[in-house]
């Protein structure tokens, strides 16, 4: 049944395609000859880095920026990596939004030019949200002005204390909910559930309800879970409410360097990576053991969105591709010294061609990998027709 929803998931759209399959974008990826691809600073790095994984995110105090939304794959590895990536991301959602391939090439050129300048590390919205482009302001508005009910209605639907079973929630198991109410039971995930401003650092918490969560592609088959919270400033009297994603921390599909030091429990992994690249996630976010697995768990909060590409103009796609780009080069740069930066910055900009601002490296491996994920993405639509075929 899982491999069905995925399959339904990812055959809405070519775009869906490229997002759902961080397998094959590596294995085709590992085909390309090395010299390819410039060989840059061993760092943490995204490893997913696609559209739907950045966006606007708050911290602690409720502050909002846009930064990278999901370290699942992160790793230390080869910064160019993400670029292709996100490149790729953006040339699949600008083919399924009827964009034209003058648009695709003007947001590559922009892409690693946007990139190359952010690489000193400085915030890209942060006192700066004026001058993004109207697509980023809009969706930076957006999210400053959610609440916890419009929250409740995108995830949960339902603004009561429940979380309400049926397509995209599930049943748990008896042994799974003690689980649950053991590890919630204890002091750190009580201190992460009141660790907003707003927030009593002595307030209690009560485990209200917990389902199965179906979400995501990357999720399937892997232990997910929405656990509701009560914040409690007296036993019995609820004055806030806490969503909590507990997620299931696998090993990473990204190629790291096999010489760097990272933790070997993969949710810890993806805390470290999440507090090197994205630190207003890297402050909300704990590890912990589940049924003997490793998990990730932080809170869910309104502010939590994700960009979307579809209905731009060719003008805010371009402006929108710069931008993102921004926000990974940020992430990337803070990790390096200004040498090293210098040095990846010249790496960045070989092979450029005379007609064409992106280099070579960026622009042949995003066309090459386009052309792999949309002869894969028919194939896989093709047989998902002959399994479906009331369709």
């Amino acid at each position: 049944m899982l491999s069905a929803l995925r399959n339904a998931k990812i055959a809405r759209s070519a775009h869906a395609y490229v997002r759902g399959n961080t397998v094959k974008f590596y294995e085709w990826l590992a085909g390309l000859k090395r010299s390819q691809l410039p060989q840059g600073p061993s760092i943490w790095i995204c490893g997913d880095c696609h559209i739907g994984n950045l966006g606007p995110i708050a911290n602690t105090a409720g502050e909002v920026e846009i930064q990278i939304r999901d370290l699942d794959q992160t790793v230390v590895g080869n910064p160019a990596h993400d670029l292709i990536r996100l490149g790729l991301s953006l040339a699949a959602g600008a083919r399924g939004s009827d964009l034209s391939g003058v648009t695709t090439a003007k947001m590559l050129e922009h892409l690693i030019a946007s990139y190359a300048r952010a690489l000193d590390g400085r915030p890209t919205s942060r006192g700066n949200k004026k001058k993004g482009p109207e697509s980023i302001r809009d969706l930076l508005q957006l999210a400053e002005s959610r609440s916890w009910k419009q929250l409740a209605k995108e995830r949960i639907r339902d603004t009561k204390p429940t979380i309400p079973l049926g397509k995209r929630f599930w049943p748990i198991s008896r042994q799974e909910r003690r689980e649950i109410a053991n590890m919630f039971e204890g002091e750190e995930m009580r201190r992460l559930a009141v660790l907003l401003r707003s927030r009593d650092d002595d307030a209690s918490i009560e485990l209200l309800d917990a389902a199965y969560w179906m979400k995501g592609c990357s999720s399937l088959g892997r232990l997910r879970f929405a656990i509701l919270l009560g914040i409690e400033d007296k036993p019995g009297k609820t004055i806030d409410y806490c969503l909590m994603d507990v997620k299931e921390a696998v090993k990473a599909t990204a190629p790291c360097d096999r010489k760097a030091k990272m933790p070997r429990d993969n949710g810890q992994r993806v805390i470290e990576g999440a507090r090197q690249l994205s630190p207003y996630i890297g402050e909300r976010i704990r590890a912990a053991r589940f049924l003997n697995r490793s998990v990730f768990i932080r809170e869910l909060r309104p502010q939590d969105m994700k960009p979307d590409i579809e209905r731009l103009s060719p003008e805010e796609a371009v402006k929108l591709a710069a931008y993102l780009a921004a926000v990974v080069g940020s992430a990337h740069g803070r990790q390096m010294d200004s040498a090293t930066r210098e040095a990846w910055r010249k790496e960045c900009g070989r092979n450029r061609s005379k007609t064409l601002d992106a280099p070579s490296w960026l622009w042949c491996s995003v066309v090459d990998l386009l052309i792999k994920h949309e002869g894969a993405y028919l194939e896989h639509c093709r047989k998902y027709a002959l399994d479906e075929p009331s369709l």
